[in-house]
């Protein structure tokens, strides 16, 4: 792992800002509500605050004892909180740039901390297999929910505020009411552990990541597994929506990060996920069938490249979401699988709900899944077409490096030549 923060641009051709200051590898990376600032911990035992500019100027903030493995801004972005392997969650002030209090009741390493949408309330994870809720006013510890299985990797509150989920070393995704203190939903998805997660700003999809090298879309109104996303070459070790949830970013040990476009529209009783590339490919247009199809493209940012993987498909008949639910009346009932249908144009397959309503706050409606058959030659046209784009703009660069090369061996050849009549002349001044 390198030490460096990586600012990319989502505008095309445009390079990324790296910036150097942490000692050790950088282990979460946050913006701030307004996007004026970006938090960074790392295994260096600081947090670092930068200015995203050219200038990548940093304020370090120094009183953890121990690797940093979590930092995020609270939504008014005026606190900071962090987690650690010293057991304790600490909070910052942002404008005064100081360290506030201590949150101590861990006993192991601290993997997670994130304020609740109100910023009343922090959740945070541990290696002690609990997962608490803390008071940021009264700094108690209101309640502790316990995986028995594994810990937690990640945890965050749903946009509503009422519940938590967490990502679990057991290879689960649970989702639990902080109010009830119930266990909502239990997803079993995953063939690996689960390393993070982030809720869809609507509130009704979760997007995990895991060990497993996949990414799953979860709806939370049906309590069912929507679909499977492939596309790193090992292990998927953080995921995140933006805040309009118009786009989701996701990073694995194949030190890759691949930007999604995500378009969860729910009318006329459809359910579509779309992805396209930053080049902006256009969608071709969709024919009414039974079965959702998928024709993505995920945007790649590895080193200062761009490039296309397509690797995206729907979850097949293999895999299918255990979910574990909590009714209005508070009886838990088993969901049953969902049946799964396979494309033969396309090989990607359906998942239809067969589940009710699992979260208090979500409607009780069933979403009924329609499907596209989409026509992939405008889709083919734009892809061609930007892969012409990118050849135009690598000739023109290895024609700018050749003038440079020219230039640069005519310069050494003018310095050669200096060097040699110097030494002449002063070969001359000896011998007179």
């Amino acid at each position: 792992m390198d030490s460096c923060v990586m600012i990319w641009n989502m505008k095309p051709h445009m390079r990324a800002y790296r910036f150097d200051g942490h000692k050790d590898a950088v282990t979460s990376v946050q913006f701030s509500p307004s996007g004026h600032l970006v938090a960074s911990c790392s295994r260096d035992k600081t947090v670092r605050l930068w200015v995203p500019s050219m200038k990548a100027e940093s304020t370090v903030f120094r009183a953890h004892t121990a690797t940093v493995r979590s930092v995020n801004f609270s939504g008014d972005g005026q606190s900071l909180v962090t987690g650690s392997d010293d057991k304790t969650i600490k909070v910052w002030t942002v404008h005064r740039q100081k360290f506030l209090f201590s949150l101590n009741q861990h006993i192991n390493w601290v993997r997670c901390a994130k304020f609740s949408p109100d910023d009343r309330l922090i959740v945070s994870s541990s290696d002690d297999k609990t997962i608490k809720l803390w008071d940021k006013n009264s700094r108690d510890c209101i309640h502790s929910f316990y995986e028995h299985a594994g810990y937690a990797n990640h945890v965050d509150f749903h946009p509503s505020g009422t519940c938590i989920a967490a990502a679990s070393t057991d290879n689960s995704v649970k989702v639990w009411d902080i109010r009830s203190h119930k266990m909502l939903q239990h997803y079993q998805v995953h063939s690996g552990v689960v390393n993070s997660l982030s809720f869809h700003p609507a509130g009704n999809f979760l997007i995990t990541a895991s060990r497993d090298s996949t990414m799953k879309i979860l709806d939370l109104v049906e309590g069912k597994l929507l679909y499977t996303l492939h596309g790193h070459q090992g292990p998927v070790t953080c995921v995140a929506f933006s805040r309009t949830g118009e786009y989701f970013a996701s990073g694995g040990s194949d030190e890759q990060v691949m930007v999604w476009k995500s378009n969860f529209d729910e009318c006329a009783d459809t359910v579509r996920v779309q992805r396209s590339t930053a080049s902006s490919l256009q969608v071709p247009p969709a024919s009414s069938t039974n079965q959702p199809t998928f024709n993505l493209q995920p945007s790649v940012l590895h080193g200062q490249t761009s490039k296309p993987a397509a690797l995206f498909s729907k979850q097949d008949s293999q895999t299918a979401a255990n979910t574990q639910n909590c009714n209005r009346n508070g009886n838990h009932s088993r969901a049953t699988h969902p049946h799964t249908y396979r494309n033969p144009n396309t090989g990607s397959s359906s998942t239809h709900p067969q589940t009710q309503s699992l979260l208090q706050h979500s409607p009780q409606a069933q979403a009924q899944s329609h499907a596209s058959d989409r026509s992939t030659t405008p889709g083919l046209a734009s892809t061609l077409e930007h892969i012409i784009g990118q050849l135009d703009i690598l000739t023109q660069t290895v024609s700018l490096l050749e003038q440079r090369l020219t230039l640069t061996e005519d310069n050494l050849k003018e310095c050669l030549q200096n060097q040699v009549e110097i030494g002449l002349l002063l070969q001359r001044k000896e011998e007179v």
